[in-house]
């Protein structure tokens, strides 16, 4: 399968984290949604840091946990900006709504003008875009591995 659909990587360094961020963060487009999921310490934020080197966008990429979403500038005219939101603190209610969440943060960029990447937000932003990238993160048991998988989805799609 061509790395553009989707694909499996092992990440044995942060370094091997950062690149296959960047590597995937090339092929992102504005309105483009890209979902990171794993556990606590998987990666994920250091993915989306590989993501924003890709996208040349402003600021420093850290976990918007308290902060629900960050927005990253983009250094280049008329390219996006990318969007960092963190899902982890709704996950404890029930029926939560991402797009009034990102509404009332009053963002000064337009959904439709950015790339979303979305920290623990499998099952609740697939509907922001027709198409999502799907990133799963997994560590391996008692080492610093991961194992990244990626998969390019469709709405509607349930595989």
């Amino acid at each position: 399968m061509a790395e553009k659909d989707g694909g499996t990587a092992t990440l044995e360094h942060v370094e091997d984290t950062i690149a296959l961020g960047s590597r995937l963060g090339e092929q992102l487009r504005a309105g483009d949604v890209v979902v990171l999921t794993g556990p606590l310490g998987a990666g994920k934020t250091v993915l989306a840091k590989g993501i924003a080197a890709a996208m040349d966008v402003d600021g420093p990429v850290t976990s918007p946990s308290y902060v629900l979403a960050r927005v990253h500038p983009p250094r280049r005219p008329g390219a996006p900006a990318m969007i960092h939101v963190d899902m982890y603190r709704l996950l404890d209610h029930d029926g939560a709504d991402l797009l009034g969440e990102l509404d009332s943060l009053d963002l000064d960029t337009d959904l439709d003008d950015a790339v979303v990447v979305v920290e623990w937000g499998e099952g609740l932003v697939e509907r922001l875009a027709e198409r999502h990238l799907d990133i799963r993160l997994e560590r391996v048991s008692h080492s610093d591995v991961r194992i990244a998988t990626w998969q390019w989805a469709f709405s509607g799609d349930r595989s």
